[in-house]
């Protein structure tokens, strides 16, 4: 075929399933299009998840997606399995089309690394201006082909749109409970815990501070505002809460105004500290917020998406390196 023909064929292709589906995104298209077709060759959603690296909800979910943007049922649903309907078997023949032609499109010969494609990656906001920063360029430089997609979010509904298959995968703070059995995470940043002060405070206690002084928390939902609130009940300290907010260059400012304390991780986005602010240490108190990578094991073996991890991995010792030689 033709590089002519297989452009035309595409674009036919395309434009038809664009009419049913009302212009999805081409990369949740493609992959949702993967997973349909996977559900109708091994009849069920936990066998095809298996296969393709999902679990069973995941599945579930990208298929009830599916759809809706179709706006009709693919499948008779019996029990656990899953048999194509009319509807279903048409839309499977398109839909091997499509992936045929996509994939002759990209050049099965050619180098993933040149071939292109796309990497939804979740990232927890503190860690965007920093080693995430270097990481994604330092993939971009050999991995020119490739688009990435970075989704800002906090750190449980990062971690539940990796296992639902939605992200490749998500810089997270580790949760505190165990992971699902077809995660897998990895260290790449402990961070301590001080108390935030305006500088006229500092040479007070920190436990006195606390006690006394209007506290800035960090949003209890996230899991380092849970840290925050665990310590708290565990040193039987009893806060006047002022304001509560999860953006942590926010809560600088804030004790930068003079409008309280905070108990926060001494976070390498922070940079150098405002003048008006001082860090306490916690002494024999202190605790960590640990800065983790989530991603599935299957697709950690992916070349793109293992790399793009590796990349994450080395500049977060980088900076870690850094930090440790100031």
């Amino acid at each position: 075929m033709t590089a002519s023909l297989c452009m035309n064929k595409i674009a036919e292709k395309r434009y038809i399933f664009n009419l049913t589906t009302n212009k999805i995104d081409e990369y949740t298209m493609l992959r949702e299009l993967k997973t349909f077709v996977a559900v109708a060759q091994h009849g069920t959603f936990a066998a095809a998840g298996e296969r393709i690296g999902l679990t069973q909800s995941a599945v579930s979910a990208q298929m009830q997606r599916l759809e809706k943007n179709l706006g009709f049922a693919l499948f008779d649903r019996t029990g656990r399995s899953a048999t194509l309907n009319d509807a279903g078997r048409e839309t499977l023949a398109l839909a091997d089309d499509l992936l045929s032609l996509y994939a002759q499109l990209g050049g099965q010969a050619t180098p993933a690394a040149e071939r292109g494609g796309t990497l939804t990656v979740g990232a927890i906001a503190s860690v965007q201006p920093t080693f995430m920063a270097d990481a994604l360029a330092n993939f971009r430089h050999d991995w020119p082909g490739w688009r990435l997609r970075i989704v800002p979010g906090v750190s449980l509904n990062l971690l539940g749109q990796v296992d639902a298959g939605e992200l490749d995968l998500a810089v997270i703070i580790k949760p505190p409970f165990s992971l699902p059995p077809d995660l897998e995470c990895r260290t790449l940043v402990t961070e301590p815990f001080v108390l935030l002060v305006p500088a006229r405070l500092a040479r007070r206690p920190w436990r006195e501070l606390l006690a006394s002084e209007p506290f800035i928390r960090y949003d209890r939902r996230s899991f380092g505002g849970g840290q925050v609130d665990r310590f708290l009940r565990r040193l039987r300290v009893n806060v006047s809460e002022s304001i509560e907010l999860d953006e942590l260059l926010g809560i600088v400012q804030l004790v930068a105004r003079g409008a309280g304390v905070a108990l926060v991780p001494l976070a390498a986005a922070f940079g150098t500290l405002p003048r008006t602010v001082k860090a306490l240490a916690l002494g024999g108190e202190t605790f960590e917020r640990e800065i983790v990578l989530v991603e599935r094991r299957r697709r950690a073996t992916e070349a793109p998406a293992a790399r793009l991890g590796e990349c994450i991995a080395e500049a977060a010792q980088a900076l870690a390196g850094k930090n440790r030689r100031r």
